[in-house]
């Protein structure tokens, strides 16, 4: 896992132009492993999907990358800047090195065409050459393989349950055995019974295919249980970078530990639930310091008027607060009014 396949470095995007841009992304630097699981989590509005399609060229209109880099480690041991491949190179990369599972599954399907045939179109369309019949056996094998019966190939999206759909969505990005597979928000709208079928059966296929994976979303609860390492996304910015066993033991960013206040433990006594007050921050007007200081219970001073880089080695945090824990670095500093 050390090997990195996917480095993103100083990654900026703004929404809309000049003066009316909102910086949706500020200096974004992650890294994924080869067989990682790397979890993105944060708010809603905090940059988590922009991230993803920013780093694939999917970013829509009026999205405008502004900076940085999107280096590739391809399986030929090439290395490519995905922000600078052209539009032809990038096409041939997509699906069959790097897929994407779309949030929303219902709306990701084409509504008229049969799943087999979505399935079909997509080797297709990345192996021309190849007969037809095979696409079809492959498509079969791909359904078997999220726990989808063979014989639901003929039928329409909307003739599937939610959680069937999302397994379809997870068989196409699967179907030309991809090195990366970005997951944004897959479990969205789902029972909490499919939820934990389809992590299941992802963390299966991640033993048993090799791939890495990046598995955006806002329950941290659900990535305690399944990612590698965590890294945790407040106001456009990484907060906080650390293996994900170790951020639930301890989480060195006040953010990260609301975010864990948030949800039941897993395990141990009940505990009330805390939450995080306020909320995040207008991305067109952020404060000149921390953008999570007005909503941190232990703000002080430098807050206010100086921003804390992402800093630390093996354990990232961007915060003024000491590592050993907010409690001790707060004795005798008066908090932020």
């Amino acid at each position: 896992m050390n090997q990195p396949v996917l480095e993103i470095s100083g990654l900026s995007v703004d929404y809309g132009y000049h003066d009316d841009a909102v910086h949706a992304l500020r200096d974004v630097s992650l890294s994924l492993g080869r067989g990682e699981v790397l979890g993105l989590a944060g708010e809603s509005g905090c940059g988590k999907s922009t991230l993803a399609y920013a780093a694939t060229r999917l970013l829509p209109p009026p999205g405008l990358i502004t900076g940085g880099e999107v280096l590739f480690h391809s399986r030929t041991g090439e290395t490519l800047d995905l922000l600078r491949l052209p539009d032809d190179e990038l096409r041939a990369a997509r699906w069959d090195e790097i897929a994407i599972v779309f949030q929303g599954a219902m709306n990701s399907l084409n509504p008229v065409r049969r799943v087999g045939r979505q399935l079909t179109d997509v080797m297709a369309a990345h192996r021309p050459g190849v007969p037809m019949s095979v696409h079809k056996g492959r498509a079969r094998e791909l359904l078997g393989l999220v726990g989808i019966p063979a014989d639901r190939m003929p039928a329409y999206p909307h003739q599937l349950s939610g959680g069937q759909r999302q397994r379809v969505m997870i068989a196409m990005a699967l179907a030309l055995d991809p090195q990366v597979v970005i997951m944004d928000e897959p479990t969205t709208a789902l029972d909490v019974v499919t939820q934990r079928q389809i992590v299941e059966r992802l963390i299966a296929l991640r033993a048993e295919l090799g791939f890495s994976v990046v598995f955006i979303t806002h329950d941290v609860s659900l990535l305690i249980e399944m990612a590698d390492r965590i890294a945790v996304m407040y106001a456009g910015r990484i907060v906080e970078d650390a293996p994900a066993a170790e951020i639930y033991a301890e989480p060195r960013h006040p953010y990260t530990r609301g975010l864990l206040g948030s949800f039941p433990p897993l395990r141990g006594p009940r505990r009330a639930l805390s939450g995080i007050p306020g909320a995040p921050p207008d991305l067109a007007s952020l404060p000149p310091g921390c953008a999570f200081a007005p909503r941190c219970p232990h703000a002080f001073a430098r807050c206010e008027g100086e921003r804390p880089e992402l800093s630390g080695g093996r354990r990232l945090s961007a915060c003024f607060l000491p590592a050993d824990g907010p409690v001790a670095a707060v004795q005798g500093v008066a908090p932020v009014e």
